[in-house]
C-alpha cells in the first residue's frame, strides 16, 4: 500500500508542484552521480595501492592519486551534505500532498477488493490513474494548498465511487459505498479496528455458556451475545447492566418499527455519532442495520452517497475511444440492448448487433472488420457464449492502428470465471439493472425522457399517466427484491415493458374521443394483462397486477387528493425539470406498503440483506491482518492446532486392545461391535493428528499446504468434534476412550 502511496504521490507533485518534483529528480540523480564518482575514486586508489612496487612514499603517481581522491572526496561530501538538507526541504513540501496520495491508495485498494466479492470486478491501476488524473484536472483550483488539497481529495473519492459502481450489481452498490466510508473512517482514526471488528462479527465467536447470564427472557441469545461483544468497547462499558436496570425502556425502544430514528435509551442518543449508533443498532436489530448504515454513509460522505448512481449510458460513451471495449453485465430483466440501439439512433451511427455462440465468430470478426474501417458500433451478446473469441477481440479492437473514431465495441455478458480478466482491466463496465428503491427507479426512468417526449401531448391526462406507468414499472420491478413474498414466481420486467406501455398510452390518447374521454377498461387491460400481465404465469401474480391497474388508473388519478401512498403523489408540472425535482423530493427509504406490501415484508428483506453485507465484508478482509498488538490468524490457528494436539487422544496399541477383547469375551456381539469401532476411531484419530501436524508445518513454511492437504483438512473438521467430545459418541465409542485411560 505504500508503494502504490509513493507512486500517487509523485503523480500529485508533478502535476500540482511540477518545479519541486523536477528538482527532486534532479537532486536524486546529482547524488547518484556524486556517489558513483566517490565509488570510483575509491576503486582508482585502491588498484594503484595493490599495483605499487617497492616503497609507496617514493611511488609520485600515488601520492597524486591520494591527495585528489583526499580533494574530490571533500567536495562530493560537502555536496552530499547540501543534498540532504535540500532532499528534506523537499519531502516536508511534498509530505503537504500525502493526504490526496493515501486516499487514492484507500479507494484502488478497496476497488481490488471487490474482485473477491465478484470476479467481473477487475479494476487495471492504468484505469485507475486516469480518473486519478482527471479528478486533479478537473477539480476546483485554490492558491490556497490546504483548501486545494481538500478539493481534489472530495472530486476525486466522489469520481471514483460513479466510476466503480457504474460497474456493479444493485445488491453490491451499498457495500461498496458502506466499505469507503469504513475504510476512510478507519484510516483518519475515527472508527477503530476493535469496533470495526465488533460491526462485522458482532457475538457470533462467543459461547453462551460462557458469557454474562442474560436476565431478560425477551432478548434472544444471539442479541445478547452481540450485547455481551459490544459492552467490551469502552462506550458500551456499562451496557449489561443498564438493560436490567431499565429494562421497560430498552424493550419499548426495541420494539419500535424504527429504533433508528427514535430515543435511545440511557443517554446513548446524545452520547454516540452515528457510527456508535450504528454498533448499538448492528446489536438489537439486526434488520435495521441497512437503515442505520445509510444515515452513517450520509454523515460520513455526504448525501449524495446515499442516492444511487444512475447509470447515463450516453455518459459512459463519451468516455470511451475506439481502442476500449464497453462490456455490460447482464441479470434478470436488464438487458441494454435497446439502450445501446436507441442511442446510437440518437447520434445517427449504424449499430450492428451479433448474438454470441458457436460458430458465430466469423460474422464477429466480419462486423469488427467492417466497423473498424467505415466506422460505427458492434455489439456482441452474450459473450460468455463466445469465450474462446474474448482474447482475439481484445486483440483485435487495442492492436489496431488508426481505427474510424465512430467505432466502439459493446459486449454483454453473464457472470464467467473463465471470462478474460484482461479484457475486463482494459474495458469500461456497467450493469443495466433498475435501482433500488422508488426515487431511483423514477429517477432513472425520468433521466430517459425528453422534454419533446414530455410535450408530445397537448391532453392533460398525458402526463399524470406517463408518471402513473412509471410508478408501475418501478413498483412491479421493486417488488423482485422480496422474493416470494414479492411475486411468486421471479419475472423479466424490463425497460421493454415501460416503453410499450407508454407508446400504448400515448396512441390511445392520440385516438381520444372527448366526449367518451380515457376507456379506462382498456388501459387497465391492456397494461395488467398485455403490457405486463403477459409475462405473469401465476394467477396470483396477475390478480396483483390488474388490482395495482385497478386501484391507480381512473379518473381519480387526476384529482388532488390521489396518492398511490401516502407522500407518494402524482406532481402537477409541466417540464422534466420541475418533475425531477418532484421525484427527488420523495422519500430515500420506502415503506413496503407504497409497494402494496405488509410492513412486515421488509424485516425478513431487511434481516436477509444486513446478513449478506456483513458476511461478505467478513469474507474479503485480508487474511493475515491484526488489530493493533493482536494475533494475527496464523498464530491464532497455530496455537489451537497446538492445542488441539495436545487434547488428541494417544493411538490404540493393536496388542493391548486384542488382550482386553479376548479378556472381555472376543465373540461377543457387542465386543465385535466394539473392535470395529475401535478400528474407525483409530482412523479418525490418525487423519487428524496428521492434519493437525501437516498445518502446522504449512504455516512455518515447511511444507506447502496443497489442495489434498486442505480438502483433507475440511474433511477432518467433523472428526475433530467428535474426537474433542465423548458426549456425541455412540456408548462404544465412549467405552474405547475410556479403555486408553
Amino acid at each position: 500500500m505504500k508503494g502504490l502511496e509513493e507512486q500517487l504521490l509523485g503523480r500529485v507533485i508533478l502535476t500540482e508542484k511540477q518545479e519541486l518534483e523536477a528538482e527532486r529528480i534532479k537532486l536524486m540523480e546529482d547524488v547518484t552521480a556524486n556517489k558513483r564518482k566517490m565509488q570510483q575514486l575509491e576503486d582508482n586508489l585502491l588498484y594503484k595501492l595493490t599495483s605499487t612496487k617497492g616503497s609507496l612514499v617514493d611511488d609520485e603517481s600515488l601520492i597524486q592519486v591520494l591527495a585528489v581522491t583526499k580533494e574530490t572526496a571533500s567536495e562530493v561530501s560537502e555536496k552530499l551534505v547540501v543534498a540532504a538538507d535540500t532532499e528534506i526541504k523537499i519531502n516536508i513540501a511534498r509530505e503537504e500532498f500525502r493526504p490526496v496520495a493515501t486516499r487514492g491508495s484507500i479507494l484502488y485498494f478497496l476497488i481490488c477488493e471487490m474482485s473477491m466479492v465478484n470476479v467481473m470486478y477487475q479494476t487495471s491501476l492504468r484505469q485507475f490513474l486516469g480518473v486519478f488524473d482527471l479528478s486533479m484536472t478537473r477539480s476546483t483550483k485554490s492558491p490556497i494548498p490546504s483548501k486545494r488539497i481538500d478539493n481534489i481529495i472530495t472530486f476525486l473519492t466522489y469520481e471514483v465511487f460513479k466510476y466503480t459502481c457504474r460497474g456493479l450489481y444493485e445488491n453490491h452498490k451499498f457495500l461498496f459505498t458502506l466499505l469507503l466510508a469504513l475504510k476512510i473512517d478507519t484510516d483518519s482514526r475515527k472508527v477503530k479496528h476493535e469496533e470495526f471488528q465488533v460491526f462485522i462479527k458482532g457475538g457470533a465467536a462467543l459461547d453462551l455458556n460462557a458469557v454474562m447470564p442474560k436476565q431478560c427472557k425477551w432478548i434472544s441469545d444471539m442479541t445478547w451475545l452481540n450485547l455481551v461483544e459490544l459492552s467490551k468497547l469502552p462506550q458500551f462499558s456499562e451496557i449489561l447492566n443498564q438493560i436490567p436496570r431499565n429494562e421497560k425502556g430498552w424493550k419499548l425502544w426495541f420494539d419500535k418499527d424504527a429504533p433508528e430514528e427514535e430515543q435511545m435509551p440511557d443517554g446513548y442518543h446524545s452520547s454516540l455519532d452515528t457510527f456508535r449508533k450504528l454498533l448499538l443498532v448492528r446489536s438489537w436489530c439486526p434488520d435495521r442495520t441497512i437503515a442505520q448504515a445509510r444515515k452513517y454513509i450520509a454523515d460520513s460522505l455526504g448525501a449524495k452517497y446515499a442516492d444511487p448512481v444512475i447509470l447515463s449510458l450516453e455518459a459512459t460513451w463519451g468516455e470511451s475511444d475506439p481502442h476500449t471495449p464497453l462490456v455490460c453485465f447482464l441479470s434478470m430483466g436488464s438487458d441494454p440492448t435497446n439502450q445501446i440501439e436507441g442511442l446510437a439512433k440518437k447520434v445517427h451511427l449504424e449499430c450492428r448487433a451479433i448474438s454470441m455462440g458457436q460458430g458465430q465468430e466469423v460474422h464477429a470478426r466480419r462486423l469488427i472488420s467492417q466497423s473498424q474501417n467505415a466506422g460505427g458500433w458492434v455489439l456482441l451478446q452474450n459473450c460468455h457464449l463466445g469465450l474462446d473469441f474474448m482474447d482475439e477481440l481484445l486483440t483485435s479492437v487495442t492492436a489496431v492502428e488508426n481505427p474510424n473514431e465512430t467505432f466502439r465495441v459493446w459486449l454483454t455478458t453473464d457472470v464467467s470465471e473463465a471470462f478474460p480478466i484482461s479484457l475486463l482491466q482494459a474495458s469500461l463496465k456497467f450493469t443495466n439493472e433498475p435501482p433500488q428503491g422508488i426515487k431511483a427507479g423514477l429517477k432513472r426512468t425520468y433521466a430517459g425522457i425528453s422534454q419533446d417526449q414530455l410535450d408530445v401531448s397537448n391532453l392533460q391526462q398525458w402526463k399524470p399517466m406517463l408518471y402513473g406507468v412509471s410508478f408501475l414499472h418501478t413498483v412491479v420491478q421493486e417488488r423482485r427484491k422480496f422474493g416470494p413474498l414479492g411475486w411468486n414466481i421471479p419475472y423479466e420486467f424490463n425497460s421493454s415493458d415501460w416503453m410499450s406501455s407508454v407508446q400504448f398510452i400515448q396512441n390511445h390518447l392520440d385516438d381520444l374521443d372527448p366526449k367518451k374521454g380515457v376507456s379506462w377498461a382498456t388501459v387497465r387491460y391492456m397494461l395488467g394483462e398485455v403490457q405486463y400481465g403477459g409475462r405473469v404465469t401465476d394467477d396470483y401474480d396477475k390478480r396483483l397486477l390488474n388490482t395495482f391497474s385497478r386501484v391507480w388508473f381512473g379518473e381519480h388519478m387526476f384529482t388532488d387528493t390521489f396518492a398511490f401512498y401516502t407522500g407518494y403523489k402524482i406532481p402537477k408540472c409541466k417540464s422534466m425539470e420541475q418533475h425531477m425535482q418532484a421525484i427527488e423530493e420523495l422519500p430515500l427509504v420506502d415503506s413496503p406498503q407504497a409497494l402494496g406490501l405488509h410492513p412486515n415484508a421488509d424485516i425478513t428483506y431487511q434481516s436477509n440483506t444486513a446478513a449478506e453485507v456483513l458476511e461478505t465484508i467478513m469474507n474479503i478482509q485480508p487474511k493475515d491482518s491484526g488489530g493493533g498488538s493482536g494475533e494475527t490468524r496464523e498464530s491464532v490457528v497455530y496455537r489451537m492446532a497446538s492445542d488441539m494436539l495436545d487434547k488428541l487422544p494417544r493411538d490404540y496399541i493393536p496388542h493391548e486392545v486384542k488382550a482386553r477383547l479376548l479378556k472381555m469375551g472376543a465373540l461377543n456381539s457387542m465386543n465385535i461391535f466394539l473392535r470395529q469401532e475401535i478400528d474407525r476411531m483409530q482412523r479418525v484419530i490418525t487423519s487428524v493428528r496428521t492434519t493437525l501436524s501437516d498445518l502446522k508445518l504449512a504455516i512455518d513454511g515447511t511444507i506447502i499446504m496443497s489442495e489434498v492437504r486442505r480438502h483433507r483438512r475440511i474433511n477432518c473438521q467433523l472428526c475433530l468434534v467428535i474426537v474433542m467430545s465423548t458426549k456425541s459418541l455412540s456408548p462404544a465409542c465412549a467405552i474405547t476412550l475410556r479403555m486408553q485411560g
